[in-house]
């Protein structure tokens, strides 16, 4: 199509997609799993589980994007036939439900955000806690930030691939890291910061049960964007010299990198003041409020807040632009619509999406099976949607591409050596659909 664009430099292709990798999942996740599983044993696993799980499954949903040059239904079309478009169109659902609850977050971090320039989180820990509580049940204040960060999304997406999604992630990450670097800096310089030090990279082998195996690999896949479909959209932009593991490593490299760095700016700060951040979806708006006063000077402590939430909405900005343009793409593409046109009707999905979960949250009693209307979606997406989408994409490549196909991708063409291509492929076929299979079952309590 005459509107398709494509990735214009190689640091473009590693920080876009990067970007749609790193997010609140590297920045909140991750630390509260790691504070849950034992610090430096979750830490170890899950960078055995990048290696086994992430990046393989990387380059798979890369071969298929590519291969297919166009949207992830048609791309999984294209390689599999009609039934395995099925792949492609249910990421595109998944995207979209994820944008949705996830733009409500990133709208707390937006308020929050704002709140802490005018000096507004102070207080007691009874305080701070009342403060969120009042907040996110409120039927106007949240639901208007969701509504202006999806927005905020879609006025990057529209501008297209390299003047939208590769301009403004060539500038948003390298901020992302420096925020991220200027508080880990001053995190690990506080009294008795080598407590959180010691937890995040000295492990203790007896805390590995089987809980920590299972959390390890889910968040590698969940962290890296594996089964939304945007691997495989991105991977639509790359060029045909686009080196697809090379790439997945890098990209993986990045990944780890911040959710490590994210790791050392919370443990030191909460160790210090005798706090353990083991306290799971409240951490950023409760937990580290309290943490950052008591750790910091007034002074620095309101600095530090103001980084902190900048940080995380340009976190949640990059994986949301990332989101948005698997809808977007697949619109334009399978209605012969104009992108603009096909970006519009991602962003009204997603804003009614978003506008439920938001209301769910006190506003309106809007649940299903006893959970909120945004607990749902996350439940959805996290435990059934995308384990689905990445397992089955293991099996096309591994088991329903024809090898030569396959290997061309991985090789580009016999021009790039694929001296980890049988490895890789043993990975495919046998070690990631097990691994995915079992985080399957651990996250709907069955295993």
């Amino acid at each position: 199509m005459s509107e398709r664009g494509s990735f214009g430099t190689k640091i473009g292709v590693i920080l876009a997609t990067a970007g749609s990798a790193v997010g609140l999942g590297n920045i909140w996740r991750f630390p509260y799993l790691t504070g849950q599983d034992g610090g430096a044993a979750f830490l170890l696993v899950y960078l055995v589980s990048i290696l086994i799980l992430g990046i393989p499954g990387m380059v798979a949903e890369f071969i298929v994007g590519r291969h297919g040059a166009s949207n992830a239904a048609r791309a999984y079309y294209q390689l599999g036939g009609r039934w395995w478009s099925l792949i492609g169109y249910m990421g595109a659902v998944t995207s979209m439900i994820i944008l949705g609850f996830y733009a409500v977050v990133a709208g707390w971090c937006l308020q929050y955000l704002v709140v802490s320039v005018l000096g507004g989180i102070h207080g007691d820990p009874a305080y701070v806690a009342a403060y969120f509580k009042n907040f996110s049940s409120d039927p106007v204040k949240p639901l208007l930030w969701t509504v202006a960060f999806i927005v905020l999304t879609h006025l990057v997406v529209i501008r297209g691939v390299r003047k939208g999604i590769e301009k403004f992630s060539n500038m948003l990450m390298p901020t992302l890291f420096i925020l991220l670097l200027i508080i880990v800096v001053a995190s690990c310089l506080l009294p008795g910061a080598g407590k959180g030090i010691a937890f995040l990279f000295k492990p203790d082998f007896s805390k590995i049960d089987s809980n920590v195996l299972l959390d390890a690999l889910g968040q590698s896949f969940f962290s890296l964007s594996l089964g939304t479909a945007c691997l495989c959209t991105y991977a639509s932009y790359f060029s045909r010299q686009t080196n697809l593991s090379k790439s997945a490593l890098q990209i993986a490299g990045i990944d780890t990198f911040i959710a490590v760095l994210a790791g050392l700016m919370i443990f030191p700060a909460a160790f210090s003041v005798g706090v353990r951040p083991d306290s799971g979806p409240s951490l950023i708006f409760i937990t580290l409020p309290n943490v950052f006063q008591q750790a910091f000077s007034p002074a620095l402590g309101y600095i530090i807040s103001v980084l902190f939430y900048a940080l995380l909405a340009l976190a949640a900005l990059t994986s949301t632009i990332s989101m948005h343009e698997i809808g977007t793409a697949m619109f334009y593409e399978e209605l012969h619509i104009s992108r603009k046109k096909g970006a519009i009707m991602e962003t009204l999905v997603c804003v009614t999406i978003g506008v439920l979960c938001s209301l769910s949250c006190g506003a309106a009693d809007i649940s299903l099976f006893g959970k909120t209307f945004l607990e749902c979606c996350d439940y959805l997406t996290s435990n059934i949607l995308l384990p689905l989408g990445s397992f089955f994409t293991c099996i096309l490549i591994g088991w329903v591409v024809p090898k030569r196909i396959v290997r061309d991708e991985f090789t580009n063409w016999g021009t790039v050596r694929g001296r980890f291509y049988a490895v890789w492929l043993f990975i495919i076929r046998f070690v990631s659909p097990v691994c995915i299979l079992a985080v399957f079952l651990h996250q709907l309590g069955i295993l």
